[in-house]
């Protein structure tokens, strides 16, 4: 390869900075970026639509903040205690979901062992039902974040009383894991009690758009509908001959059974039972008379909810219907804020666990912008998609991104989290950022990208993109080299793709 060879790069063919992204306020410009300087870096501005009021009479946001505060006030001693046990004897605040006495509940790993929970609640004067009871809802609202067995203060608990948003953000985490705080009894039958989780946000969007007390009759047939809907939609229908159905008492083949159907009434009403009693424990709505009303905060945290879903929808590209690939792509073009807005309208129309495969399997693809952008919706999911981030974090093209997740997750000083990646992940990860540049991006934003480079030096940032095994090595030096002012380094650039395209050294 010589300087005679046409430096031919698709790098050519996009458009040129325009005048306005010049001009951009120098608070914008300092906004922290993702690996390709967030959503909206490569591609051009949308308009965004003015945020719509909340309901009238909804209390304002610190008045929301504040009857959070009040209904997390225990959780938050609990975060507390463990904050200040953790500083003279950094090994009595162990964590082991083993010592639990009985089987521990799905999703309550990380519970105190018997000895912490009897001193914090010897501390606090508590029983040690109720300091459970606590700590679980600390664990939940983010005040405490669990790590292994070791726990330590959330970023929540150092901002709970500066940072409004921050205290709603960790009564919304709660209100989300209201099923985890009151679990239901061992006696419903599971599959049941999943169709009736995945039922409740129904239920609650009737209560808000009600605007007031409904009765629970009616809660009770809404429920029953949507049970319905979800056994409909996934086509439950038994396979193979099926004996004719025979009453107990003699009657015509094919006549409904009385108790049969009252079997099936009677423990939808124990679920929407103990569904009203475990939101109304997260204080998103009071239940009394024979009627369910959402509280203040349950309310506004619903109609965020909807206002996200609705948003997306009204898109132009219709990002909620979207596959996680297609979202990710209708993302590209947005702010950061924006786009995060959209990760949420997105998620919020999925089960989480399902959300987080769709985004995964888009990481996995070719495109390195879907990788970068999969990561930034899954920094949107947070907890929840933890073991699915920490299971791929052997996986080559998505492991460096998979410890930056994990490391950010974990509380990781932002200005300290590049150091969990070796100097050869810290590389792959540069040509892989350089690839979504290339592929999406301006020659400018390339050449700016080589100031990012982990090595000191260009020549010693050849040397290793050389050996690091990035499949696009070879497509990434050539942009590089094609968008480069400098003639001497460009010729050093195109020197090294030759060589790496040759099998050379």
């Amino acid at each position: 390869m010589t300087s005679r060879i046409p430096r031919d790069s698709r790098l050519h063919l996009v458009r040129t900075p325009s005048p306005r992204a010049e001009r951009r306020p120098d608070a914008e410009r300092g906004q922290a970026r993702g690996p390709l300087g967030g959503p909206g870096a490569v591609t051009q501005r949308r308009a965004r639509r003015p945020a719509p009021p909340p309901p009238e009479g909804t209390p304002a946001p610190a008045e929301l903040a504040r009857m959070a505060r009040a209904g997390l006030a225990d959780a938050v001693r609990a975060a507390r205690w463990a904050e200040k046990a953790l500083r003279p004897a950094p090994g009595t605040a162990r964590l082991s979901a083993a010592d639990r006495p009985g089987p521990a509940p799905a999703g309550t790993t990380g519970a105190l062992s018997d000895a912490a929970a009897e001193r914090a609640a010897a501390d606090l004067d508590v029983t040690v039902h109720q300091l459970r009871a606590d700590w679980d809802a600390a664990r939940l609202a983010g005040l405490v974040e669990v790590h292994g067995t070791a726990a330590r203060p959330g970023w929540r608990l150092r901002a709970w009383d500066r940072d409004d948003a921050a205290v709603l953000r960790g009564w919304v985490a709660l209100f989300d894991a209201w099923s985890l705080v009151h679990p239901a009894p061992a006696e419903l039958p599971p599959a049941t009690v999943a169709e009736t989780v995945e039922a409740v946000p129904q239920l609650l969007s009737f209560l808000q758009l009600s605007a007031g007390p409904v009765p629970v009759p009616q809660l009770l047939d809404l429920l029953d509908q949507r049970v319905r809907e979800l056994r409909t939609e996934r086509c439950e229908i038994p396979y193979g001959p099926q004996e004719e159905p025979r009453p107990a008492d003699g009657g015509p083949a094919g006549a409904p059974d009385p108790a049969d159907a009252h079997a099936d009434d009677v423990p939808l009403a124990d679920l929407l039972d103990w569904a009203l009693r475990a939101l109304a424990a997260v204080d998103a709505l009071t239940c009394a008379d024979g009627q369910a009303t959402l509280t203040p905060l349950g309310s506004w945290a619903v109609w965020v909810k909807l206002e996200q879903i609705c948003v997306a929808a009204q898109s132009p590209a219709g990002n909620i219907e979207q596959s996680a690939e297609d979202m990710l792509r209708g993302c590209a073009r947005l702010r950061p804020n924006a786009a995060r807005a959209e990760y949420r309208a997105w998620l919020a129309a999925r089960d989480a666990g399902s959300a987080v495969t769709e985004l995964l399997d888009a990481a996995r693809g070719e495109d390195a912008l879907l990788r970068g952008l999969a990561f930034e919706a899954l920094r949107v999911v947070g907890a929840p998609a933890e073991p699915d981030v920490r299971a791929v974090a052997d996986v080559p093209s998505l492991r460096p991104y998979a410890l930056l997740w994990l490391a950010e997750h974990e509380g990781t000083d932002p200005e300290d989290v590049h150091l969990v990646l070796t100097r050869e992940e810290s590389t792959w990860l540069w040509v892989d950022t350089a690839a979504a540049v290339a592929d999406h991006g301006e020659a400018e934003l390339l050449v700016r990208h080589l100031e990012s480079a982990p090595q000191p030096t260009v020549p010693a940032l050849l040397d290793e993109v050389r050996t690091v095994g990035h499949p696009r090595t070879v497509q990434v030096l050539v942009a590089l080299a094609a968008a480069h002012p400098d003639p001497a380094l460009a010729k050093a650039v195109r020197r090294a793709a030759f060589q790496v395209h040759t099998g050379g050294v």
